[in-house]
C-alpha cells in the first residue's frame, strides 16, 4: 500500500471511530453540535464519511471528548509509551487523566482538598461503574444511606447508579486513585498467590 492509499485509509477511517465514541459516551448529535459549534449536518456527514475529517472539525471534537487529536485519527503510536500527565482542574477537586483511549475504562489520579467548613456534601448519580484508591490523606464515601471513611491503601468500587460523593474526611487533601467505566464495566483484579 503506497501513502495515498494510507492516506485514503486512515481519513476513512476517521468518521466511523467518532460514530462509535459518540455513541459510546451517550452523547446526541445535537449535545456535540452545542458543545463544539459544528452544525448537526456537518458532523453527520462526518460520521458517515460524507465529509472529509479537517483540522477545524476534528479539533473542537478532540477537546469535546477530551482525548488527543492523534487518537481521533487514529495516528500511528510515536513509540514513546509515556502518558504527558495535564492536570485538569474542576470546582473542587484537581484530577489528572492516565488513559488516553476514548471509551471504555479510564483511569485518573484525583485531588480533592478539604471541603469548605459549612457545606454539605450532595449527592449524584451517573452512568457507570466506579473503583476507587486511597493513595494518601483520608477518604469520606457517601454511598446511598452509609457514610464510609477509607484509609490510604483501602478501596471500594460501586454503580454510579446509587446516590453518592467523595471527598477529604477531614481538614487536609485527598488523593485517589480512580477507574471509571461509563457503560458499567466493571474492574477484573486477579490476584496471584506465591
Amino acid at each position: 500500500m503506497d501513502e495515498q492509499d494510507e492516506l485514503k485509509e486512515t481519513l476513512a477511517a476517521v468518521g466511523p471511530r467518532l460514530r462509535e465514541l459518540r455513541r459510546r459516551r451517550g452523547v446526541t448529535l445535537a449535545a456535540l453540535s452545542r458543545t463544539t459549534g459544528i452544525s448537526e449536518s456537518t458532523l453527520s456527514r462526518l460520521e458517515g464519511g460524507e465529509r472529509r475529517p479537517t483540522l477545524e472539525l476534528v479539533l473542537p471534537l478532540a477537546r469535546a471528548y477530551g482525548v488527543p487529536l492523534d487518537e481521533l485519527v487514529g495516528a500511528p503510536q510515536t513509540g514513546d509509551p509515556r502518558i504527558h500527565l495535564r492536570p485538569v482542574q474542576r470546582p473542587g477537586l484537581t484530577y489528572v487523566p492516565l488513559t488516553r483511549r476514548a471509551g471504555g475504562m479510564q483511569a485518573h489520579k484525583l485531588v480533592i482538598p478539604p471541603r469548605p467548613r459549612g457545606t454539605e456534601p450532595e449527592t449524584r448519580t451517573h452512568e457507570g461503574y466506579e473503583w476507587l484508591y486511597v493513595l494518601e490523606g483520608r477518604l469520606r464515601l457517601i454511598l446511598g444511606d452509609r457514610d464510609l471513611v477509607l484509609a490510604p491503601g483501602e478501596a471500594a468500587e460501586f454503580d454510579t447508579h446509587v446516590p453518592h460523593w467523595l471527598g477529604s474526611a477531614d481538614d487536609r487533601p485527598v488523593e485517589l486513585l480512580v477507574l471509571f467505566g461509563s457503560q458499567g464495566e466493571r474492574a477484573h483484579l486477579r490476584a496471584r498467590t506465591t
